[in-house]
């Protein structure tokens, strides 16, 4: 399994957490709906900002991205919440924009999305 590089670190800023919660409900006639779980496992998407210290970073990570895990590929990563080891992959492949961070000259920072099965 294929590792998320160092040279991209997970800031703290710009991180949100969502999921499905895979849950089917019924509206009933009478009284309350009827609910019942869908899968045993949710699909957990997580907003996050990366931050590279120099445009030589960025470039390594692209790299990997697209030579290692070609965009679509599973990776493991520590998960910024929890610390824990995930096995996640970015949702449909995609990357935000890079662009330059306003804290020191030459460094950079990109939003993306990645998501992973809990």
């Amino acid at each position: 399994m294929e590792i998320f590089p160092a040279v991209a670190r997970v800031t703290f800023d710009g991180q949100v957490r969502s999921f499905d919660p895979s849950v089917e409900r019924t509206e009933m006639e009478r009284g309350l709906p009827k609910q019942r779980l869908l899968n045993s496992q949710v699909l957990v998407k997580q907003s996050m900002t990366l931050y590279f210290a120099s445009i030589g970073d960025a470039t390594t990570f692209e790299s990997w991205y697209f030579d290692v895990i070609k965009r679509i590929g599973w990776f493991e990563m520590v998960h910024p919440y929890s610390g824990q080891t995930i096995k996640a992959r970015f949702e449909n492949g995609a990357l935000g924009d890079l662009v330059p961070d306003e804290k020191l000259t030459g460094d950079f920072k990109m939003d993306t999305v990645v998501e992973y099965m809990r």
